[in-house]
């Protein structure tokens, strides 16, 4: 088992770019054939003409994370809806672990929170000050009804909001 080790340590993330509304199927052919991957999803609710229903949507439109070593990669993108890996000068950029296990985080959290004795004004730049995020800067987008701010981040060129705890950041001057 020790070499079987010593090759985990030559594996990493990377961001692999799908067909658009895809992202579901191809992280179900990528288990299908034994490929590690993590599909952030976040709960919605959804309606319809006649209906309102619970959805799981991906987090990043298009995007899909895959934990392979650098040789593997041109065999996944064979995978069914795959169609690029997000890169610079033409090479795969690795996603850094501790970017996963953030989203990871973000996604799984559901921490309680005092409110602020002021309310910071929408459109400010925060710093977050607590959690793994810490020192992360983004622009307050709004408040909601569950003592929650939502942030605006820049992550993969493309805008995510996340709710955090309002105690967890504070205005930047």
């Amino acid at each position: 088992m020790p070499g079987f080790l010593e090759n985990m340590n030559t594996y990493k993330w990377y961001a692999l770019y799908t067909r658009p509304r895809f992202e579901k199927k191809a992280e179900k052919y990528m288990q299908e054939r034994g490929i590690a991957c993590y599909l952030p999803l976040i709960r919605t609710i959804r309606q319809w003409s006649d209906r309102k229903k619970w959805v799981d949507l991906p987090l990043f439109s298009s995007y899909i994370f895959v934990f392979s070593q650098a040789a593997d990669l041109y065999k996944i993108l064979t995978v069914p809806g795959a169609i690029r890996f997000v890169s610079f000068d033409g090479k795969p950029v690795e996603i850094p672990k501790k970017q996963i296990e953030n989203i990871k985080w973000i996604l799984s959290s559901d921490v309680n929170s005092q409110p602020l004795a002021e309310k910071i004004p929408k459109g400010a730049t925060v710093e977050i000050i607590k959690g793994p995020l810490r020192g992360l800067r983004a622009e307050l987008v709004h408040y909601n009804n569950r003592k929650k701010i939502v942030l605006r981040v820049e992550q993969l060129n493309q805008s995510v909001e996340i709710q955090i705890p309002e105690n967890h950041v504070k205005q930047l001057a």
